[in-house]
């Protein structure tokens, strides 16, 4: 069975009905906050359980700082105080009275943490240090989204420091594999890697990399990114250590994260007109078991077997739900747990209870199938593989079908507004031009792929000399 998708003209209204109908948020009292309902939390919890352990196993340790942060923190790095001041929470009156420093509601963690790096860090014994925060982050946002762009949002951020810029790399090729994997493996969905531009690039950063992921309707979703920092924060908050010969250097360091706008990013590339799709791997619920009987001796079977296999399967670690609601019809049920995106449904009926059997119905494609109960387990292990291969299959598909490649703006131009998706164009590296491309068109560059091997082209917009191709797109 094809699944239909939604027009790209129409994502975001469908977006938005169905992440509210699917009871994943509500609108919070304060402009562009929204409140995670349980359905939609456990979606995210999933996501840290999984994303913590590959963070943990790569011998990072969780930290948590306070939330406030003193604003001549966040003002010592010029370059990072000019890139988030817009964005700022900024406390001025507490316990009764005015402050005597302002305090900025955390809108990322560099400055905070930094200031106890330098008391912790003294020598290269304590290199490489490496934590990491789930935290709430505040940014005043003007163009709210849910999910993929709110005032406050949830997320994890990593911070290392180095003794040497070699070392600071190699933790960056670390961590860019370890998100790679987590998109591709766990979230089904396919991921550009590659280095931003220096006008894109995180405000205090050497240089940005990031992980880049097409939507349904053909838009960018930047859904990760590793920055290097140089020595830039070192400097300032005086993060030094003793080398092995006793004198002393400024450490190398490392940021990188990851928000609730996976969340998005997950619904907008499973997603169809059925409503949410999971892949096996990170749903909140990986199979329901709904009963079907007409009579009560009809039910009692029914509910015997039922509670039996959920038992049974929540034993085996799979995160199982049985429906014993009885006021609603077993149809509405089977749409209900279709428009939640639950990946497997298992049918037991009458007829399923006299031959042993459970009818294994497939949320990707539709397919329905008799299977032995005591081949079920089995049988659903294998239909996990199947659908989370499934899911990675025809987004990778989507993502290598509409992207394109521009020689001139006409062109160019003409891809966004007919095909909408992303494009392939040599830029010269002149910010006049990358920001001539964003007025005209509308689109930026998400990033610069590492693993092309390219001649060089002519710039797409001033047609001078290039040696870079970045991918170019509308964005969320």
């Amino acid at each position: 069975m094809e699944r239909k998708k939604p027009e790209k003209e129409q994502v975001s209204e469908w977006y938005l009905k169905t992440c509210k109908d699917a009871e994943l948020f509500d609108y919070g009292p304060v402009k562009g906050t929204i409140v995670f309902r349980p359905y939609g939390f456990a979606i995210w919890e999933q996501m840290q359980k999984v994303l913590d352990k590959m963070i943990k196993d790569s011998g990072h340790k969780n930290v948590c700082f306070p939330s406030l942060i003193p604003y001549s923190f966040l003002s010592k790095e010029k370059e990072h105080t000019e890139g988030f001041s817009p964005q700022c929470a900024v406390v001025t009156h507490a316990g009764g009275q005015e402050l005597e420093e302002p305090l900025v509601v955390r809108p990322t963690s560099e400055t905070i943490m930094y200031n106890s790096f330098s008391k912790w860090i003294q020598s290269w014994r304590d290199l490489p240090f490496k934590i990491n925060q789930w935290a709430n982050i505040v940014r005043w946002e003007m163009r709210p989204y849910p999910f993929l762009r709110t005032t406050e949002f949830l997320w994890q951020e990593g911070h290392t420091a180095h003794a040497s810029l070699e070392d600071a790399e190699k933790e960056m090729k670390e961590v860019l594999g370890f998100y790679t994997k987590f998109f591709e493996e766990y979230l089904a969905i396919p991921v550009l890697v590659g280095r931003k531009t220096e006008n894109e690039k995180f405000a205090g950063a050497i240089y940005t990399d990031s992980c880049e992921a097409m939507m349904i309707d053909g838009k960018a979703l930047q859904i990760a990114t590793v920055h290097n920092l140089g020595q830039k924060f070192a400097k300032v908050f005086d993060v030094r250590f003793q080398n092995e010969s006793g004198e002393k250097e400024l450490v190398w360091q490392t940021s990188w994260g990851l928000s609730t706008r996976a969340i998005g990013g997950l619904i907008m590339t499973h997603g169809d007109l059925k409503g949410l799709m999971f892949p096996p791997k990170i749903a909140p619920i990986q199979a329901v078991i709904v009963p079907i009987w007409k009579t009560d001796s009809e039910k009692k079977d029914v509910f015997k077997l039922s509670q039996k296999i959920y038992e049974e399967l929540k034993d085996e670690d799979i995160r199982v739900e049985l429906d014993k609601r009885e006021q609603f019809t077993p149809g509405w049920k089977f749409n209900d747990w279709e428009f939640k995106g639950v990946p497997i449904r298992i049918e037991i009926g009458p007829k399923e209870v006299e031959q042993k059997k459970a009818i294994v119905a497939r949320r990707d494609n539709g397919e329905k199938n008799a299977v032995k109960l005591d081949r079920l387990e089995k049988e659903i292990e294998n239909v996990f593989e199947d659908i989370q291969k499934n899911l990675f299959e025809q987004a990778k598909d989507l993502l290598e079908k509409n992207i394109f490649e521009a020689k001139d703006m006409d062109e160019f131009s003409k891809i966004l507004n007919d095909k909408k998706g992303f494009i392939k164009a040599y830029w010269c590296e002149n910010l006049e031009c990358e920001q001539g491309i964003r007025e005209k068109t509308k689109a930026t560059p998400r990033n610069i792929p590492f693993d092309e091997k390219l001649k060089p082209g002519k710039c797409v917009y001033c047609g001078k000399e290039a040696k870079v191709r970045p991918i170019w797109a509308k964005s969320y």
